[in-house]
Parts: C-alpha cells; sequence; structure tokens
C-alpha cells in the first residue's frame, strides 16, 4: 500500500466510483476530430460537440477528460459537467515535435499544471509518444518527471497517456507492441509523481486472440507501479467491452474510453446526434461502467491517505 497525500487522495476519490474503479469519458481529441469532421475546425462547432457529449454522458461515467482549449472551462461554464463528476484536464499541446522516430512532447503554451489546479480539475493528463529505445526516451523521461514535481508541488493527481510507436516501418508488430507497451509501463511509473497510467492495448490492435491479450495484461499489471486504465483507441465497442473484461480481470482499475462509445456522433448534429447519444452511446457506457464496477481493481487497493490530527501543521 502506497501513501498518496490528502489533496491526491481526494483527486482519486472524485474521479472513481463508489467502489474505487474508473470509468472516464475520454473527450480530450482534438486534431483528430478536426480531421474527421472538417465542421470542426471551427472552434465553436468543435466546442459544441464536446459539450454535447458531455452533457448525455458524463452521468454515466466517474470522471470526463478534457482539453483546455475549448471544452473544460467550457463545460463547467454551461453546466454539461455535472458539479459530482472528477475533471481530468489534459496538459499537452497536441501532437509531437522532432522527428518520427525521435518525437517530443510539450505542455500546451500557457498552460500549466498551476493554472489546472486554480481552474478546479480534479486530475492533469500528459501524453507523451515514448518507445523506450527512442533517441527522444530519456528526455521524454526527465519531461515526464518534470511534470510530476509540478504535480506534486501543488498536490494534483497525474494521470499519465504514454503513446507507443515504430522506430522503423509504419506501425509496431503485435510482439513489439507488447514488449514496448509493458516496458514503458516499467520505466515511466516508476518516476516518482505519476498517479494513474492511461495504458494502450499490450498487442496489435487488430489481434482479437483474449487468452493472448489476457497474458500480455497480467503482465502489464505486473509491471505497472501505478493503478493502470485501458484506453480505448479506435478498436469498436464490442471488441473494447471484451478488452475491459480482460483487462479488469487482470488488475486494471478500469478504462478511459473515447471513440468507441461516442465514435458515430461524430458525422451527425442536431437531433441526429442527440438521439445517436441517447440510444446508443449511453447504453455503452452503461454497460462499461457495470463492467468495471464488476470485475476493475479499486484504487484502494494500491493507495491509502494518513491524517493525523496535526496533519494540517505540515501540509
Amino acid at each position: 500500500m502506497k501513501a498518496l497525500s490528502i489533496a491526491k487522495f481526494r483527486s482519486f476519490q472524485t474521479c472513481a466510483s463508489a467502489h474505487g474503479t474508473f470509468t472516464f469519458l475520454a473527450l480530450d481529441h482534438r486534431q483528430n476530430l478536426r480531421r474527421a469532421n472538417p465542421r470542426f475546425e471551427d472552434n465553436h462547432e468543435l466546442s459544441r460537440f464536446k459539450l454535447e457529449v458531455t452533457a448525455e454522458l458524463a452521468p454515466f461515467a466517474t470522471g470526463v477528460l478534457l482539453d483546455p482549449e475549448v471544452s473544460a472551462a467550457q463545460a463547467i461554464a454551461s453546466g454539461a459537467l455535472p458539479g459530482t463528476k472528477g475533471l481530468v484536464v489534459a496538459l499537452e499541446a497536441t501532437g509531437y515535435t522532432g522527428e518520427p522516430a525521435a518525437r517530443r512532447s510539450q505542455i500546451l503554451p500557457g498552460w500549466s499544471v498551476e493554472k489546472a489546479k486554480r481552474m478546479g480539475a480534479s486530475m492533469v493528463k500528459l501524453l507523451v509518444y515514448y518507445h523506450p529505445e527512442s533517441p527522444t526516451a530519456q528526455e521524454i523521461e526527465a519531461f515526464v518527471a518534470q511534470t510530476a514535481v509540478e504535480c506534486q508541488r501543488y498536490d494534483l493527481a497525474l494521470m499519465l497517456e504514454p503513446l507507443s510507436y515504430p522506430l522503423k516501418g509504419e506501425r509496431l508488430s503485435g510482439e513489439e507492441k507488447r514488449r514496448v507497451v509493458i516496458e514503458t509501463a516499467r520505466r515511466l511509473t516508476a518516476i516518482p509523481g505519476v498517479d494513474l497510467l492511461k495504458a494502450e492495448l499490450p498487442q496489435a490492435t487488430d489481434d482479437l486472440d483474449m487468452g493472448k491479450l489476457a497474458d500480455a495484461c497480467a503482465e502489464l499489471h505486473e509491471a505497472s507501479q501505478a493503478p493502470w486504465i485501458l484506453l480505448s483507441a479506435a478498436a469498436s465497442f464490442e471488441t473494447y467491452l471484451q478488452q475491459t473484461a480482460v483487462a479488469c480481470r487482470a488488475g486494471a482499475s478500469g478504462i478511459a474510453v473515447g471513440r468507441a462509445v461516442w465514435q458515430e456522433a461524430v458525422a451527425l448534429d442536431g437531433s441526429d446526434r442527440l438521439d445517436f447519444l441517447r440510444r446508443i452511446a449511453r447504453p455503452r457506457l452503461e454497460r462499461l461502467s457495470a463492467l468495471c464496477l464488476a470485475l476493475a481493481r479499486p484504487f484502494t487497493e494500491v493507495y491509502s491517505a494518513e491524517a493525523p490530527f496535526d496533519w494540517y501543521r505540515q501540509y
């Protein structure tokens, strides 16, 4: 059992179910949504989409991941985000700089951990592109460590989302994907202050062998020093439902689901969009939430908090 500060422990409580499991609704996407729908080049249209999805689906999640540019503050101001739900705000700028085989990430210019704390975020999320054998691996590790120090300074929980990439060719092979995702978890969760890992699927996305996935998730669980949740990437809903069950049985503390729930809504508008969100996306999220409640590992099996009566003197 690891001890968290009172504020970080509260961050986790705010974002979790009553049982300590997570079903995050992921809506921090930016450039990929703009590419998917030309209307979203307009900030107002992109923001409207995110707020409509948040308003319809957030009540069925434990927390919501939003971006600072067009959705986090807007979801609070509009009331789209219920006050009872956790808010995780992205720190990073979209995309990467550097060479394709030596990628670099950066904090969104004008944004910071301190500002996220001031605006009321429950957690912050940092996405980094990482390959353990990349020339920029140590630089990314230092970047994560520096961000973790800032989160400790402002006592705000840090969710880390590492995304793998190939050093040669267009994609990682299935075996390399497993090796890279697991080694990434081992290295990056060893950095002090990385509180929650948002992990990729530790096998090729088109590999539907759930037995193999169970073995890979068990290895990922063993490697991670922090609680971990499974992201959905571009998986179909039915596939992701199976992956969620496998991951939670292997020790995941829940999920961060985006496109597997709401992807079809991107091409819709008006009443058609709302109808889809209510009839199809909402039941999808409810099924995933029920699965996490039943199978996921509560974060309280990993973290605790101490509160002696004089805690405030040293805080």
